[in-house]
């Protein structure tokens, strides 16, 4: 009995507890596919920072760009029953004219972009047909519009009398307008228009309107040639040379230079004699100004015949344009409320496009007081003087010029024309001409109260229900709605 007890005590799996199997953990969707024990928690500390700015700069960035989508979408759907308007088809759609110029510092490039992002889709939903005059320069616009009303005077009937009309030679818009005249094709009776995008191509649209009325039709007789005219260059040959074929260069005349070319592999030394290099198209020069731009000489310009008692309407858009590492604050800031901007901009292009509301420009003066401030209070005399009369369209979209480059302001060493450094000149006789687009009451209220949506797009639920033959009509079974649309077509 006691050697029994003794090997029972000894034996250690006999005395053992059972051990319970352990649960697992985690959740067995993931254990069962073999991913890891995923543990939920919050991020550091770092990543909160992180998270919190980029989510919040996002959504500032999406809810910008949803509101600047609806309110372009409003002034689209304003103007967009001129697009369904039946036309005569031997009646052009009614034209108007887009003057764009190169902002301060920067390139054509920009205004491009800021008229195919904010202006194209509201002049497109209004079916409108526009002529565009680009300025890569300071003073292209200026020349161009010029050059466009000195054309027009010429067929009016006036006649210059330096250039002959018969010896002017004949451009491709004549040859086009007279094919569609030959044809019985007519321009729109509506009333045509003038867009203009920014302060700075403003102030060369004021500046061409003026010389082109005002100014002569004969070009300045003291114009000197323009200095970017390409110089010949040293490096090339003589026209003398390059007849006779010879080479008037020290490295032709060099014997050890000509033997070294004979010993030369063939495939180096045969080239072709006669290669012609492509010559790059030369860029057009601008004409100078026909009319010195003051003041005095404009009030001394006769006004032709054939001005008519009112200019085309015009409008001028805003274009912030802002350069600079410093103003970055400034342009987030723009960038990040850019529906203001589609907005002011969509009204004033569906101005244009209804052309139900033309206003003319006013003026505004200002007065001095001449009042003796020796005198005492009793005998003081107050009198108002005219100072001058301060045109409104003098102070269209001047807060812009805040935000030029620094090159604006250079004194003029170059002797270039600087039409946007100079203060703008309206002469009273063709100012009180200038009219402006504006958008009635009725008009604003409609664009307002309008969602913004657009009525041709459908909704994504929509679409779902259309590709999976979930209609009002259940007619067509799901699985062939696309066999119906191939069996009709």
């Amino acid at each position: 009995m006691a050697e029994q007890s003794h090997v029972g005590a000894g034996d250690p799996a006999k005395n053992a507890l059972p051990v319970s199997p352990t649960k697992p953990t985690g959740n067995p969707v993931f254990r069962m596919m073999g991913l890891p024990n995923f543990r939920f928690k919050l991020p550091s500390r770092n990543w909160l920072i992180f998270l919190s700015v980029t989510g919040s700069f996002t959504t500032a960035v999406l809810y910008d760009r949803y509101h600047k989508q609806r309110n372009q979408q409003r002034w689209c759907n304003l103007v967009s029953h001129i697009a369904q308007e039946p036309l005569p088809p031997k009646r052009m759609p009614r034209r108007i004219t887009i003057f764009l110029s190169a902002p301060p510092g920067d390139s054509l490039r920009a205004a491009r972009e800021h008229f195919h992002e904010y202006v194209k889709p509201v002049l497109v939903a209004g079916a409108m047909d526009w002529d565009v005059i680009e300025g890569r320069r300071e003073g292209d616009v200026r020349a161009g519009l010029a050059e466009k009303i000195r054309k027009r005077r010429r067929k009016e009937g006036e006649k210059a009398t330096a250039v002959d009309a018969s010896e002017r030679p004949e451009e491709k818009d004549d040859l086009v307008q007279e094919f569609r005249d030959t044809i019985g094709i007519t321009e729109s009776e509506g009333v045509q228009g003038d867009l203009i995008l920014g302060r700075h191509a403003w102030k060369e649209y004021v500046r061409g309107l003026h010389e082109g009325w005002l100014g002569p039709l004969d070009p300045p007789s003291d114009t000197t040639p323009p200095e970017n005219t390409p110089k010949p260059s040293t490096d090339q040959p003589a026209l003398e040379d390059a007849a006779s074929g010879t080479n008037s260069s020290p490295e032709a005349n060099d014997p050890s230079i000509q033997d070294s070319d004979s010993n030369a592999p063939p495939e180096v030394s045969a080239k072709p004699k006669e290669e012609k290099k492509e010559e790059k198209p030369k860029k057009p020069v601008q004409n100078p100004p026909y009319i010195p731009p003051t003041i005095n000489e404009y009030n001394s310009a006769r006004l032709p015949p054939s001005v008519p008692e009112t200019l085309p309407p015009c409008t001028v858009l805003p274009s912030p344009h802002l350069l600079g590492f410093l103003n970055t604050p400034i342009r987030i800031y723009r960038f990040l409320n850019r529906r203001y901007l589609a907005d002011e901009t969509g009204r004033e292009v569906a101005a244009l496009v209804l052309a139900s509301h033309v206003q003319a420009w006013t003026t505004r003066e200002s007065f001095a007081s001449s009042a003796d401030p020796d005198a005492s209070s009793s005998t003081i005399t107050t009198a108002t003087v005219q100072l001058e009369d301060d045109w409104e369209q003098q102070g269209v979209l001047q807060e812009e010029e805040r935000d030029w480059h620094k090159s604006v302001w250079k004194s003029n060493e170059d002797e270039q024309e600087r039409i946007l450094k100079n203060p703008m000149v309206i002469e009273p006789r063709i100012g009180e001409r200038m009219r402006r687009f504006e958008v009635g009451t009725e008009e604003y209220e409609k664009a307002k109260n309008d969602e913004g949506k657009d009525p041709a797009a459908k909704s994504l639920s929509d679409r779902v229900k259309e590709m999976v033959g979930w209609e009002e009509d259940r007619t067509v079974k799901g699985w062939e709605h696309g066999f119906v649309e191939v069996e009709s077509a």
